[in-house]
């Protein structure tokens, strides 16, 4: 895949995406699940946390959930804050409980291919080792820039 068909995909993925589960949420405001999870909301997109400690708490408009079981059955997309070898299981369970998931993303240094696999299998879009505060203004230009230092 050349790169030209990589940012054709990725921004295929970020225009049709509405609703993220992003799994790993802090409301440590210096931790990058936070961050991301800000410039995403900025962007319209509704952000979803997926955090045991925080569940019940509010964040970014929407209430922060225990697992990815419990996220509303329109989460189109998880953003993966977990270490690589604990992606598998939370793939899994999302595969199963939500019907119209579209896309699972892998943060910057988490790949897991089993859980790509199995995700490629259903027809899901699988990203690995990609940040979206990072794609978003690289494809879409530099009037998303400002965003980065929100």
């Amino acid at each position: 895949m050349t790169q030209n068909d990589t940012d054709n995909r990725l921004k295929a993925i970020l225009t049709s995406t509405r609703v993220i589960g992003l799994v790993g949420l802090s409301n440590n405001p210096a931790r990058a699940s936070h961050a991301v999870a800000g410039f995403l909301s900025r962007k319209g997109y509704r952000v979803i946390g997926v955090n045991p400690g925080l569940a019940g708490k509010e964040m970014f408009g929407e209430t922060v959930v225990a697992t990815v079981r419990d996220l509303p059955p329109e989460t189109d997309m998880i953003d993966l804050f977990r270490r690589s070898d604990g992606v598998e299981p939370i793939v899994d369970a999302a595969l199963e409980a939500l019907p119209d998931l579209k896309t699972v993303w892998m943060q910057l240094g988490v790949e897991n291919a089993a859980a790509r696999a199995k995700a490629e299998a259903k027809g899901i879009n699988v990203i690995e080792n990609r940040c979206p505060k990072i794609e978003y203004p690289r494809l879409f230009g530099d009037a998303a820039l400002s965003e980065l230092v929100g």
